[in-house]
């Protein structure tokens, strides 16, 4: 099982779907990443069925990120844009607002780190941050990820144009 010592990373589960639908179509978060059109029951519902949860499938992986004391699911994290050849994947991470700054954050990507060397055999993880996300700056950092480069222009937020810090980590 992949285990922390507050936390665990599990497959999806139907129950989950609900929170999935509720992060998927926060358009808060769509600035941080690609999405920028809704999701319905139905297509999650879906994806929650037909996953396989194989990278090497699917070309990515996503995780519930559950408390082990009761096993409710408070986010995801992501592997995701798996390239087999040069054995690396991008990570996204989204935990609900009243489970953040506590240190989970940095707990997942410590669970997550350590189930894609040993089980994975992936020798990089990266992710990009955008520049108006200092919290999540801090957490890659605090994390072991190294800031190797900054893409200016990278996201668009709005009519605003941010850049994106580049975060890596070699396992």
């Amino acid at each position: 099982m992949l285990k922390g010592k507050r936390i665990m990373l599990r497959a999806a589960e139907p129950e989950d779907l609900d929170l999935m639908y509720l992060i998927e179509n926060d358009t808060a978060l769509w600035n941080y990443g690609s999405a920028n059109v809704p999701y319905s029951m139905y297509s999650l519902r879906r994806f929650i069925e037909q996953t396989g949860n194989d990278i090497n499938t699917d070309g990515q992986v996503r995780l519930v990120i559950a408390l082990n004391d009761n096993r409710d699911a408070i986010g995801f994290v992501d592997l995701q844009n798996y390239d087999l050849r040069h054995r690396r994947a991008e990570v996204g991470i989204v935990i609900l607002p009243e489970w953040q700054q506590q240190g989970l954050g940095c707990e997942v990507l410590s669970v997550l780190s350590r189930y894609a060397h040993q089980h994975l055999f992936i020798h990089q993880l990266y992710a990009f941050v955008s520049a108006g996300n200092p919290a999540a700056q801090a957490l890659f950092s605090k994390a072991g990820y190294n800031r190797t480069a900054t893409l200016p222009h990278w996201l668009r937020n709005g009519e605003e144009w941010q850049d994106a810090m580049l975060y890596q980590k070699l396992l």
